[in-house]
């Protein structure tokens, strides 16, 4: 069933929907830790037990709509009372049969963290796996996921005038857009899609969001935007009979070509300055390491861009195909797994693929000039949420530096940043550590080897001393040439300053 967002009604479920507390603390505190773990491992069986026989609207509400569970009229027009089963039913969110309300869609609630706290949404979309009880149709529409979660906390939070979210899915990257940005495009290939982003804004009563139909920048050209943001339907997924095209996941293109599509095209609707930010796949190939391959992409594009590429993981094909077969809802063992893994393994060999990279891709079309960001590094280390405050700053700190000579940043006073902690480890007996190193709290909780010269240099970087009286200091200390320390370590502090290791007083 298709969505019909009607204003009026989105309205007054909004109003049941606070009136009966329905947030995700709530709801958590509703079925406790271990059943809300569980619905996250696709068990609904442990929350309907906690719930029992309860009929409070908070119980109602949670079964109905978190859980897919059809549930009586009577008790939904009670907990519901502005909205009622029929509202339900015309909003295209639920189903009659006959004393019971089937529910066709589920509405979540979702906390969604911001720079001065936090804020409560209601997210409708397609009913999961775990409702359906098997394989999910080709035009299923995602509800939020860990992607989505992750691509939402790398969203960079300054305030923009323009923002595009391509591939929009239920609208979640285009309400966290909307905090930062006064206007939002949402662009999808899915109408179904997009009826679940308009209805999703009404819902969560935020204007500004426009959506189009179209593929990629198609419903755009022409235009600029101060940033784009999109969780594409990147999933690899070979084109033969009988695998399904799943629209949430699967752009209709070979291998990772939409990601390298992406790519190639986000220069022409990036205004000067702008930034663009999405998940992608990318393969290694036998004679292609995955982020070269994405260095091309960028080199190939259609207009000089700033990059930095973090890959996070790295799957072997066998393991990447049961992913994404279990993520369908077909599940091992079951009809049709064992042909459906083996049609992406044909795929992977086809083109000589022997892994699956995945990671987070950071863009920028220069203000002015030439591009002088490109970093392309691995880090597979679990990370906390909400990095876009700590790619913010990485970002403003590579702009500041690439206008100081070493000079002129041998001038700078610096500071140690708060969340820097640092360990020396010692053989058994020695006076001096065999290895010192440099531990970051938050950003991407790197962890960086440096030596005593260094080391010296960040414990003194108290916002006090310049750092070029500071290394002419260790130095003389050290007893080394204070020239060639200057040259060994401005660089190291270059990237402890990107990094977020050290930031400028």
């Amino acid at each position: 069933m298709t969505p019909r967002p009607d204003p009026a009604l989105c309205a007054a479920l909004r109003g049941d929907l606070l009136d009966a507390g329905y947030t995700a603390a709530a709801v958590r505190e509703l079925w406790g830790p271990l059943a809300d773990d569980a619905i996250g491992h696709g068990l609904a069986r442990p929350a309907l037990a906690a719930l029992g026989a309860r009929t409070d609207a908070l119980a109602v509400l949670a079964r109905l709509l978190f859980l897919g569970v059809a549930s009586p009229v009577a008790e939904v027009d009670a907990a519901l009372p502005r909205t009622r089963a029929a509202g339900m039913v015309a909003l295209g969110l639920a189903g009659l049969e006959e004393t019971a309300v089937r529910p066709t869609a589920t509405i979540r609630p979702q906390e969604a963290g911001t720079e001065t706290g936090s804020v409560q949404w209601w997210i409708a979309a397609d009913p999961d796996e775990a409702v359906v009880g098997g394989p999910l149709p080709v035009g299923h529409v995602l509800g939020v996921g860990g992607a989505s979660l992750t691509l939402a906390g790398l969203q960079l939070a300054r305030p923009v005038a323009r923002v595009l979210d391509v591939g929009t899915g239920c609208g979640i990257q285009a309400l966290h857009a909307r905090l930062a940005a006064p206007e939002v495009v949402a662009t999808d290939v899915s109408m179904r899609a997009l009826e679940y982003t308009r209805l999703n804004a009404l819902l969560n009563d935020l204007d500004g969001i426009e959506t189009r139909h179209g593929s990629l920048f198609e419903p755009v050209a022409g235009e600029r935007f101060d940033r784009v943001v999109s969780n594409p339907p990147f999933v690899i997924t070979p084109r033969a009979a009988g695998v399904p095209a799943y629209e949430y996941r699967d752009g209709g293109l070979a291998g990772d070509d939409l990601v390298a599509a992406f790519v190639h095209g986000v220069g022409d609707v990036l205004a000067p300055g702008g930034t663009a930010q999405l998940l992608g796949n990318w393969e290694y190939r036998a004679d292609a390491d995955g982020l070269d391959r994405v260095r091309g992409w960028v080199a190939d594009a259609s207009a000089p861009l700033d990059a930095w590429i973090v890959e996070r993981e790295v799957l072997d094909p066998l393991a990447y195909a049961e992913l994404w077969v279990r993520d369908g809802g077909t599940a091992p063992g079951t009809a049709g797994y064992a042909d459906l893994v083996g049609a992406w393994l044909d795929d992977f060999a086809a083109r000589g693929v022997t892994a699956i990279g995945f990671g987070y891709v950071l863009l920028r079309r220069p203000a002015h000039g030439l591009p002088t960001l490109a970093r392309y590094e691995r880090l597979t280390r679990p990370v906390p949420e909400g990095l876009g405050i700590h790619l913010a700053a990485a970002l403003a700190a590579h702009d500041t530096l690439a206008e100081l000579d070493d000079e002129r940043l041998a001038a700078s006073v610096l500071v140690v940043a708060a969340d820097v902690t640092e360990a020396r480890h010692h053989l058994p007996g020695a006076e001096a550590p065999s290895v010192i190193e440099l531990r970051q709290g938050g950003g991407f909780g790197r962890v960086v080897e440096v030596d005593p010269a260094l080391a010296a240099l960040v414990g003194a970087c108290d916002g006090d001393l310049a750092v070029g009286p500071l290394v002419d200091a260790i130095a003389d200390l050290l007893e080394v040439d204070a020239v060639a320390l200057r040259a060994d370590v401005l660089p190291r502090v270059r990237e402890l300053l990107f990094t977020g290791f050290l930031a400028f007083a």
